[in-house]
This record gives C-alpha cells, structure tokens and sequence, in this order.
C-alpha cells in the first residue's frame, strides 16, 4: 500500500462490494452500508468515494446493458481489485494491533 491509507468510509464501501459481489452497484451499495452498518449515506457521498476508489486502483466498474426500467441506462456493476482487497486487509490489520494495545477500562478501574 507504500503509506495509503484508507479512511473509515472507503472501507465500508469496499467492505459492501465484497459482500454483495456480482450485485454490487451503486443503489445496493448504499442499501447494504444502511442494513448492516445502520449508515444511512447519500447519493453524492456514495459515488464520489466509488470514483475515488476506483481512480486509487481500489475498485473496477463495469457497465451492464441498458434497462427499460432505467430508461435504458445501464447499470455501473463495481469489483474490488485484488489491490483493493489487499488495502482492506492492510487496514484491518493496523487496526487490531492497536485494538490490541487500548484499555477502555475508566482510569479509576485500571
């Protein structure tokens, strides 16, 4: 990672596409950080970071076909890139070392 690290909301974000895997795209994203995080997000918050992720060779996107539903407008499908992965893995890691270290014990109970 050479000193990239990734803040709290980029790794949810990747965190809900490695989840979701094939039916991971914007709409789904979003959905799966508001059930299993309780974070509720918006629309702009959400796509500024998948563009920042994937300009950072974090995420990769990719276009389905159009849908009559969307109006034609296809879907943008997103993957995490083995970078990306290694990113969230990077991240994890650094912080169960200091997860490790604290005592969240009051003072007075130490």
């Amino acid at each position: 990672m050479g000193g990239e690290f990734l803040g709290e909301f980029e790794q949810m974000v990747l965190l809900a596409v490695l989840r979701l895997g094939e039916e991971a795209y914007g709409w789904t994203v979003g959905g799966e950080l508001e059930k299993v995080a309780g974070r509720s997000v918006s629309s702009g918050a959400l796509y500024t970071t998948l563009d920042r992720l994937e300009r950072k060779g974090l995420l990769r996107s990719h276009k389905g076909p159009g849908e009559a539903e969307r109006g034609g407008r296809p879907r943008r499908y997103l993957s995490v890139t083995a970078r990306g992965v290694e990113a969230v893995r990077h991240a994890r890691e650094a912080m169960d070392r200091l997860w490790e270290t604290v005592d969240l014990r009051p003072r007075e109970a130490r």
